[in-house]
């Protein structure tokens, strides 16, 4: 690399190593821990590229993107951030940003970056789009993630804000599709026409369609669940997509299922399907992103606090419990887990007992869809899923005290069956378990087990 790079970071850490880092590789480097320093660089001809931080003690780097591409028209910046959401990667395509990576930063792929950007700028090919942000004030979209699966969806998002091309939204309940879909119309040139979600219903009758376009104009409409809809109402959509007004709203569908295999297997039209998915994006479950849970739970404490419900904060145990758990339910299930536990919790920490309290006796790992069968030995089915468990951490080792807590999970479900075959009967379910009768009552209390006397089916 060949080249002046200006480093603004309130980092001494990654001042040190970015400096080290891109002096090695042959560059000049300035760094400093001002935005207002880098501002006078930038005004004085210094850099060929700027390497900015977003947060910084004297001002915000994103703030300044649009002045720096004024005063000094082609010179390209990458902007860095601990701030890991969707907003902050809007902002950064909003601002013009040549590049955008999130905190902690692969250093490699840092590094092969900014040589781009330097060749880039070498060869003059970086045009400068001055954009002026008027994003919504008070955006709180629970959109949080560093993990690269969450980023790619991020940088995705950014990129066809503003295409006209119409976006297919998938990922199972409570992902957040439709906070993808808003968040796409909020930040983009539409946002200050109509957002208007459409139900099946909505499509009914000879009006239901001209009703919607009256009632979206030239914003955007959602198609919610399309792969729920009837072949009639989809007939309907495809007519209405056929003869959209001028000017045209911007089309978007969220899904729960694939469109793709419901449309070979005759239950979803070929033709829907190809004017819906000008660009498919996938979001990712929250078991997927095992990383991105204590970030969203902390975000949930936040928006918890600010709504006046109390200041709340997780014991170490208690977020490992939270991070070790499933949320078969996803993002929407963590929210109103978090905000149970800040209405519930006695203290100002969450403790281990409060969440496991809270989630109850659901198992801490989904079972696996169609896996097994009835041949299948009991402890192949328990190696399955505690493997399963184990890959939901990646390359990381899970929360200490699994051998207790897998005992737990196993344990509840054994009681409150032999309680269900005894008819309720603790003296002879603790004979069937082989266990004292005493020690029955306890783990009854321990585990949470709801006791009502059944009579034994025959």
């Amino acid at each position: 690399m060949d080249g002046t790079v200006l480093v603004a970071d309130d980092d001494r850490t990654i001042r040190t190593v970015l400096t080290q880092a891109l002096t090695r590789a042959g560059c000049k480097v300035h760094a400093t821990a001002s935005l207002m320093t880098l501002m006078r660089w930038v005004e004085e001809g210094k850099g060929d590229l700027v390497i900015s931080d977003v947060v910084m003690p004297d001002g915000n780097g994103l703030e300044a993107l649009p002045r720096i591409a004024r005063e000094r028209p082609g010179l390209p910046v990458i902007v860095i951030s601990a701030q890991n959401t969707i907003m902050t990667a809007i902002q950064a395509a909003e601002a013009d940003a040549y590049d955008y990576l999130p905190k902690p930063f692969d250093l490699p792929d840092l590094m092969k970056r900014a040589a781009r950007a330097l060749e880039l700028k070498r060869r003059a090919q970086v045009v400068p789009k001055v954009v002026e942000s008027t994003r919504p004030e008070g955006t709180d979209l629970p959109l949080v993630g560093r993990t690269a699966a969450m980023q790619a969806l991020y940088r995705l998002v950014a990129r066809v804000m503003n295409a006209d091309l119409p976006v297919m939204i998938m990922g199972e309940s409570g992902t957040g599709k439709s906070l993808i879909a808003k968040a796409i119309h909020d930040f983009s040139d539409r946002r200050t026409l109509p957002f208007v979600v459409a139900q099946a219903a909505d499509l009914l009758g000879a009006d239901g369609p001209s009703s919607l376009l009256a009632r979206v104009k030239g914003g955007s409409l959602v198609f919610d669940e399309v792969g729920d809809y009837d072949d009639e109402t989809q007939g309907r959509i495809v007519r209405m997509l056929d003869a959209l007004p001028d000017p045209a709203p911007r089309i978007m569908a969220t899904t729960q299922v694939d469109l793709g295999a419901l449309m070979e297997a005759g239950r979803f039209r070929q033709d829907l399907y190809y004017r819906l998915g000008g660009v498919t994006l996938a979001v990712p479950a929250l078991r997927e992103r095992v990383e991105d849970i204590p970030l969203l739970a902390e975000h949930f404490l936040g928006r918890a606090e600010r709504d006046g419900l109390g200041m709340r904060r997780f014991s170490a145990e208690a977020m490992g419990l939270v991070r070790a758990y499933a949320w078969p339910g996803n993002v929407r299930q963590l929210e109103n887990t978090v905000r149970r536990l800040v209405v519930t919790a006695s203290e100002e920490e969450i403790t281990r007992a409060e969440v496991e309290f809270v989630l109850g006796n659901q198992p801490a790992v989904e079972p696996l869809r169609g896996a097994g069968g009835e041949g299948e030995k009991l402890s192949a089915s328990i190696a399955r899923h505690l493997r399963r468990y184990f890959d939901l951490h990646g390359g990381n080792l899970p929360p200490p005290g699994l051998y207790d807590r897998i005992l737990a999970e196993m344990e509840a479900p054994l009681i409150e069956i032999a309680l269900d075959a005894t008819g309720g009967n603790q003296a002879k379910c603790a004979d069937l378990l082989g266990i004292n009768r005493n020690t029955l009552r306890k783990k009854i209390t321990d585990l949470d087990i709801q006791v009502t006397r059944r009579r034994k089916l025959m």
